[in-house]
């Protein structure tokens, strides 16, 4: 274990790139020192997850080397269960993600490192059996059970419920080794940050902050505003020149050379001006619709199976969806919430009744109803193959859904640029019920005023799941069904 403030991770003049010419790190350089807690911070796009990917040799770099002490263990808590594993129990789960495990000590170690994530249950248990929230717990601790000197977590927060969340802050800041995060969640982040390493889109570059993540969010804030008044002082003294020099450039004599002088100048000072840089664009505001000859009621529950005293047991319900009804389903992460709406859109769900005309939109938390080997462009096509070509870009890119993205297979996006193919599908559905499943993990939180609005005026029936209170605080409810509570 290393010693407080020891460097455990070096980056030294790294140069990264996908795919030629598309540079991800240009020579970038930067120390991590032990016992800090670091939030990896960066536009969309600029590859945050491509620095724990190096750090663990997933990745190599091109140019340039990264560092770590012989003796150092990393461990990496990914945003989703791989599909490989879910098939697994418990004990086999963990045997793969410590295989050192001695045979008569791999109980007693699984079921400590489970005591930590707050989570019972019986070795024998399949991974696919258990929640969103609960697989979620079981990510972080296959890899506290590798005793990691450095701790790497990936979205940690997405599919956890507030009460998990403040647990998980509150293990952060009694955890003694290094740790560094990926997240979208600005409250969690900020309850423990003492470091940021802020990743430039633009620049290639990674700055190092101190301080916690709201003070450094104001700083880059600022530092761009600041360059951004530079570029533009720039850009006016440029054209200014240049169009001195196309005056005198048809002049006689001595002219010539001063606009050929004026000109050169002015180059240079375009060749000075840095990208301009901004934060995330926000999509634009869509709606999404619905037919307006639907019928009236859409939708009935009379009954549901919850979890009571670790059984499953019926209960009565009385329940009605009807055209512009939003239904806020709450419940711990145990109570298979999950389960329960991907049994409504498939139309299996015991003691509901759905209309047999209803269209279904359904937005999943790990996005199963998109073909992973379609291209985008394939699967947004499906759903509204007569539009014009035109106009279905159009819509496309009010998503900030490019060409690139299009022409890329649903299963090699990042988690956040499927969240927005999968809302850019229910703006083509056109669906009479709508469904979501914890719809703002993984998207930016710029976007996330943008979808509530969206579903705030949505004229159909929806069902909402989401642990972020203030997401739900803008939009309307007007009913709510608590599992919890039956």
């Amino acid at each position: 274990m290393a010693s407080n403030n020891e460097t455990v991770i070096k980056f030294d003049s790294v140069f990264f790139e996908y795919v030629h010419p598309k540079l991800i790190l240009d020579d970038v350089t930067f120390n991590v020192r032990s016992w800090k807690k670091i939030t990896i911070m960066g536009q969309n796009g600029a590859w945050k997850s491509t620095i724990f990917k190096l750090i663990t040799w997933e990745l190599k770099p091109k140019i340039g080397k990264i560092h770590t002490p012989s003796w150092t263990t990393i461990a990496t808590a990914f945003q989703v269960m791989p599909k490989e594993d879910k098939q697994l129990t418990v004990r086999d789960y963990f045997r793969k993600y410590k295989k050192a495990l001695e045979t008569e000590n791999i109980d007693k170690e699984i079921m400590e490192v489970l005591r930590a994530v707050n989570l019972t249950t019986s070795l024998d248990k399949k991974i696919n059996d258990f929640s969103w929230g609960q697989q979620a717990r079981l990510l972080l601790a296959a890899a506290l059970i590798q005793n990691p000197d450095i701790l790497l977590l990936d979205e940690p927060t997405n599919n956890l419920d507030k009460d998990w969340i403040y647990h998980l802050e509150d293990f952060l800041k009694e955890y003694k080794n290094t740790v560094l995060v990926i997240s979208h969640d600005a409250e969690f982040l900020n309850s423990f940050t003492d470091w940021v390493l802020y990743l430039d889109v633009h620049t290639k570059q990674v700055e190092q902050y101190v301080w916690n993540y709201y003070d450094v969010v104001e700083q880059v804030s600022r530092k761009i505003e600041k360059e951004n008044m530079a570029n533009a002082r720039m850009k006016k003294e440029a054209e200014d020149k240049m169009a001195q020099a196309n005056t005198f450039a048809h002049k006689w004599g001595k002219l010539r050379a001063v606009a050929k002088k004026l000109k050169t100048e002015a180059e240079n000072l375009k060749e000075n001006i840095w990208d301009k840089r901004k934060e995330d664009k926000a999509i634009k505001d869509f709606t999404i619709e619905c037919q307006e000859w639907i019928g009236w009621e859409i939708l009935k529950i009379n009954s549901v199976w919850v979890v009571e005293n670790w059984e499953m047991t019926q209960k009565k319900v009385d329940k009605v969806l009807r055209k512009d009804t939003h239904m806020l389903l709450s419940a711990p992460n145990w109570m298979w919430k999950s389960t329960f709406l991907n049994a409504l859109a498939k139309w299996e769900a015991e003691g509901v009744k759905i209309w047999e005309w209803v269209k279904i939109g359904y937005y999943t938390q790990d996005f199963h109803n998109l073909d992973f080997e379609n291209t985008t462009y394939d699967e947004l096509r499906k759903y509204w193959p007569n539009l014009t070509e035109q106009d279905f870009r159009a819509q496309a890119a009010r998503m900030l859904i490019d060409w690139e993205m299009m022409k890329t297979k649903i299963g090699h996006l990042s988690e956040w640029q499927k969240g927005l193919v999968a809302f850019c599908a229910l703006i083509f559905q056109k669906p009479w019920l709508l469904i979501l499943d914890e719809p703002t993990n993984h998207i930016n939180f710029r976007h996330i005023p943008v979808i509530a609005k969206a579903l705030d005026e949505y004229t159909g029936a929806m069902i909402l799941v989401s642990h972020v209170d203030e997401f739900v605080w803008s939009i309307r409810i007007d009913d709510y069904l608590d599992l919890d509570q039956l």
